[in-house]
């Protein structure tokens, strides 16, 4: 039987993170928010109530539960969002103290996800915002030249030199969320791709076999796809800065915030082989839903995807195993959104309505 890498998103927001306090107040994270979502509609899907309690995810028996739950049920790779804002790290807590731990002794693997967006109040649910509403950004995930080389020489050392790091062909894998934010702050698509000529040099330089840098697949549709590029659409772009590889990170990137979620997920589906054409080798994507309702009090019923349920996510995992199957040259990677992404309804671990049924439809599809 063949062995594939399933690889579930981590949100590292529910543990204490001094910066972000102003948000969440109660010190735990963003586990405020979910506390304290309502209905907005009627047979509106929440409250979301987590199983396994309000937990800090930045402590390694937490985590260490995390980590036998999803190996026992088919995840074997964590990928975990990874933010850099104002030249220093933000929620690494969950993943220096909370997974590094957890992962000890384990095959289960992690790599990161650099979430360089910017951050204006999405996370503060007292405030309404949206990413095609104007409002003040608190901080830029962008970077120059010269703060980018030692944050990824961070990385090097910190993380990829890990053990359980994720690799192909002995290359870390480095996932990318918004590539046209870093084109931005690095002055263009060609010294984007100078960048990672650099970026790839240095872990040969450091005994690796190279780089694969990863893209977050995007066709300029849905919630963050906010075009900062003036020149070129992002295909082009893509090209130029030939990643060598791509995966998707939530299907609302492709088929917007709204819909029935058998709708939502085939018009994702199919632009499968058209994110194959453009970046080369893409790693199929699967996500549960959407529902960003509870970080904005004046969203209603036309922000949230509806009717999703444990049966249509197993279905569309078949189609990502089928993928990969007619793909045996490439690494037998898939991608969900996510493991935790409660205040998004995009979560794998166990809850109040529906149990540990996702769990089980990956166990389901992709095995034990």
């Amino acid at each position: 039987m063949r062995k594939y890498d399933v690889g579930a998103y981590i949100w590292p927001s529910y543990h204490h993170e001094p910066r972000t306090e102003h948000f969440w107040p109660e010190k735990d994270g963003e586990w405020y928010t979910v506390r304290r979502a309502t209905p907005r509609f009627p047979n509106h899907d929440m409250p979301r109530i987590p199983l396994l309690g309000y937990q800090d995810e930045a402590d390694p028996a937490v985590m260490r539960q995390h980590v036998e739950l999803a190996l026992e049920h088919g995840v074997n790779v964590f990928i975990m969002d990874w933010y850099w804002y104002e030249n220093e790290a933000c929620f690494e807590r969950q993943l220096n103290e909370g997974l590094l731990p957890a992962l000890e002794g384990t095959d289960c693997k992690f790599f990161l996800m650099w979430a360089n967006h910017d951050v204006n109040s999405l996370w503060n649910m007292h405030e309404d915002t949206h990413w095609n509403r104007p409002n003040k950004s608190l901080w830029s995930g962008q970077v120059t030249r010269a703060e980018l080389e030692p944050m990824f020489k961070r990385i090097i050392d910190k993380y990829f030199k890990h053990s359980n790091y994720y690799r192909i062909n002995d290359k870390p894998v480095f996932s990318i969320f918004d590539y046209s934010n870093l084109v931005v702050g690095l002055g263009g698509a060609e010294p984007t791709a100078d960048a990672f000529n650099w970026m790839r040099k240095t872990c040969e330089a450091t005994g690796f076999s190279g780089l694969d840098i990863q893209a977050i697949a995007k066709l300029c549709a849905g919630v963050e796809a906010g075009a900062k590029l003036e020149e070129g659409t992002e295909e082009a772009v893509a090209r130029t800065l030939a990643f060598d590889s791509a995966t998707g990170y939530q299907f609302c990137q492709d088929a917007g915030e709204t819909g029935d979620y058998v709708t939502w997920t085939n018009k994702s589906i199919n632009n499968w082989p058209v994110y194959e054409d453009t970046y080369g080798t893409y790693y199929p994507h699967v996500s549960i839903g959407w529902d960003n309702t509870h970080r904005n009090p004046g969203f209603a019923e036309e922000k949230v995807v509806s009717h999703a349920t444990p049966e249509a996510f197993e279905a569309c995992l078949y189609k990502a195993k089928a993928y990969l199957d007619a793909h045996p040259n490439q690494a037998p990677l898939m991608t969900i959104n996510s493991w935790n992404e409660w205040t998004e309804g995009s979560y794998l671990l166990p809850d109040m309505r529906w149990g540990y049924r996702y769990l089980q439809a990956v166990r389901n599809v992709f095995g034990k």
